[in-house]
């Protein structure tokens, strides 16, 4: 069983930068795939970065370029560097690793951007 717990979420202005954070309880070494996902009030939950264990990694189009996710196997955790920030980035982040064939979820963390 791992547990998620994501932090770093908070109050922005536009053009401001945010990294979260996501740390594992268990290892997450073996993860095949970590990623952070994003849902803002009255939308679908959709996925902004994925990072694979073999080193692949995407993001949705709107946040190219502005966002970077990485994973640190020794320490267990995930982050997510956003730098200019976008009124449009406000939504609850979620980090997801998936084990096999269990997927697990963190608690989210609440990122606002102010215009």
């Amino acid at each position: 069983q791992v547990q998620l717990v994501e932090s770093g979420g908070g109050l922005v202005q536009a053009g401001g930068s945010l990294r979260l954070s996501c740390a594992a309880s268990g290892s997450i070494f073996s993860a095949d795939v970590m990623a952070w996902y994003r849902q803002a009030p009255g939308k679908q939950r959709e996925l902004v970065a994925i990072n694979t264990s073999g080193g692949w990694k995407n993001y949705r189009d709107s946040v190219k370029g502005r966002f970077t996710i990485s994973r640190d196997n020794a320490k267990n955790t995930v982050s997510l560097q956003m730098n200019s920030l976008k009124p449009e980035d406000t939504a609850v982040y979620y980090c997801k690793v998936d084990i096999g064939f269990s997927e697990y979820w963190g608690q989210g963390t609440q990122v606002t951007v102010s215009s």
